[in-house]
């Protein structure tokens, strides 16, 4: 029995990182390249290229995120430094804020810097304020590093963890609740960018309290996956025009919906990865995937439209393909710099990774 709950407890270890991996590398397929402003983008609309975009974004991005939060939520909840607030703070600053902040200012250093000197369409400081926001994320999501926000929601999430960890299930539903109320209404800045991630965050506490991602492993994979894939057809026929769009809240709802699904979607594929030949690739990409979501941005301004040069903008032939493969693309210059950045200076290394790439011991 002990040896049991053992290779169980190994493999549900793999299939977190396994998740981290699925899911950041579906991150990059929502800020994928085009190459076309926003009024082209709306004349594409319903096009198959369009719908095609829309579903990398929704099936591997924006709906596999919530498990991210989760993930996070069912880790503080069995973690005794969690129990610590000063300690515990200070560890999340050094993991998340303070990487989020570094990348932020990076973004800017190198994003802008390369509008100013090589003509790259991308924004540009425009007063300090503007600067503020875009490195701290104070009120408003950021114009270039537009995925920072889960950072800041997330570390928002871990200074209230050790009272969350401490409250009875009732006090964490209303939570949950409330945060679901406020996705579904708009609300949330400036506050929380995305009210969904405390939802979820507080979720993942629930999760191991009542030890639900052992009943979701229990299922069949088609099982798990079939609510999402049916909820995600619906969300197409809503989002693509073969309807009429319902107002804001309802949209939201939906949206809100299709993220729960997702969460059980995910968490059973990675568990059947965890399982499968694929698991040692996986594991081997995990230490970069931090790196991978805080550095991807930045490589899709900067590499993006010189490679767009070579596939085409969304709507030409063979711009599919060159979506399609973005994410490795993207992955395999992040493990280049990540590694050699791992050689040449450690320390930064360290940093920009929140302690998930160490310095490389000679033998």
């Amino acid at each position: 029995m002990s040896e049991t709950i053992l290779a169980d407890g190994a493999r549900r270890s793999d299939a977190i990182a396994i998740a981290r991996v699925i899911c950041i590398l579906g991150v990059v397929y929502v800020h994928a390249w085009t190459g076309q402003n926003g009024e082209a983008l709306e004349a594409l609309r319903g096009t198959g290229q369009d719908v095609l975009r829309w579903a990398l974004m929704e099936i591997f991005g924006r709906s596999a995120v919530p498990l991210l939060g989760l993930i996070s939520g069912w880790l503080v909840a069995g973690s005794d430094g969690a129990r610590h607030w000063p300690g515990h703070v200070r560890r999340k600053a050094r993991t998340i804020l303070l990487p989020m902040i570094l990348w932020n200012g990076l973004a800017i250093l190198l994003v802008s810097g390369a509008a100013y000197f090589v003509s790259l369409s991308a924004p540009v400081p425009t007063s300090l304020w503007w600067v503020v926001e875009e490195v701290l994320i104070v009120s408003r999501n950021p114009d270039i590093n537009v995925q920072m926000p889960f950072l800041r929601d997330l570390f928002l999430c871990m200074i209230a963890a050790p009272l969350l960890v401490r409250s009875p299930g009732s006090l964490l539903w209303l939570v949950v609740m409330a945060a679901a109320a406020a996705h579904v209404a708009g609300l949330g800045p400036p506050l929380l960018m995305r009210a969904s991630i405390l939802c979820f965050f507080t979720l993942g506490i629930l999760v191991r309290r009542g030890m639900w991602e052992q009943r979701a492993i229990a299922l069949p994979l088609a099982v798990a996956v079939l609510p999402f894939m049916l909820l995600i057809a619906l969300q197409l026929y809503v989002t693509v025009g073969l309807a009429e769009l319902p107002a804001v809240p309802a949209r939201n709802a939906i949206d809100l919906v299709v993220r729960i699904a997702a969460a059980l979607a995910f968490w059973r594929l990675a568990w059947a990865l965890a399982g499968s030949g694929a698991r040692a690739v996986l594991l081997r990409i995990e230490p970069f995937a931090f790196f991978l979501f805080c550095a991807h941005l930045i490589l899709i301004w900067l590499l993006g439209p010189l490679l767009g040069k070579v596939f085409g903008p969304l709507g030409s032939p063979l711009y599919p393909l060159y979506l399609l493969i973005q994410p490795l693309l993207v992955l395999g210059a992040v493990m280049l710099i990540a590694t050699a950045l791992r050689w040449i200076a450690p320390g930064a290394a360290a940093m920009l990774s929140g302690g998930r790439i160490r310095r490389v011991r000679a033998r």
